[in-house]
């Protein structure tokens, strides 16, 4: 055997080792070795994967220990409190206007910018009776600087 045939034979043997595994997979609905051949069943539909269950989520709870003004965080916290108590019953764009109009500072006093306390104390009062996007869109045309 000479060095010619014996690289053609190693040549030969190298692709048939390489399209036996190739022919042998299977193609659509089952037709070994022939995909695109056979069309597939339209009523058989895919497994879908299960999802894990969604673990519930524990309310985040700020650390006042940790802030610079510790009884100022503990007032905050309890107002918050209340106020979300106070607006249990109410959802989405109601609850988050409530919320927010229950929390919000009534002593512009204590503020470290007392004429913009009152600005945005005015434009909540001049916007309570709005909701979502019409809500958001009053206080962006009231709290806009005038041009």
């Amino acid at each position: 055997m000479t060095h010619t045939e014996a690289l053609f034979f190693v040549a030969t043997l190298t692709a048939a080792l390489i399209a036996v595994p190739v022919s042998a997979q299977q193609g659509p609905a089952g037709v070994p070795g022939a995909p695109g051949l056979a069309e597939t069943d339209p009523s058989v539909k895919p497994a879908r994967a299960v999802a894990p269950p969604v673990q519930a989520r524990k309310p985040a709870t700020p650390e006042c220990s940790r802030a610079k003004d510790v009884e100022q965080c503990k007032a905050r916290l309890e107002t918050r409190t209340t106020a979300l108590e106070a607006c249990k019953g109410k959802t989405g764009a109601k609850h988050k206007q409530c919320v927010q109009q229950k929390t919000s500072a009534n002593d512009c006093g204590k503020s470290s910018d007392p004429a913009r306390c009152e600005q945005y104390k005015k434009t909540r009062e001049l916007c309570k009776d709005k909701l979502g996007r019409d809500h958001q869109q009053c206080l962006r045309d009231n709290l806009a600087p005038k041009k």
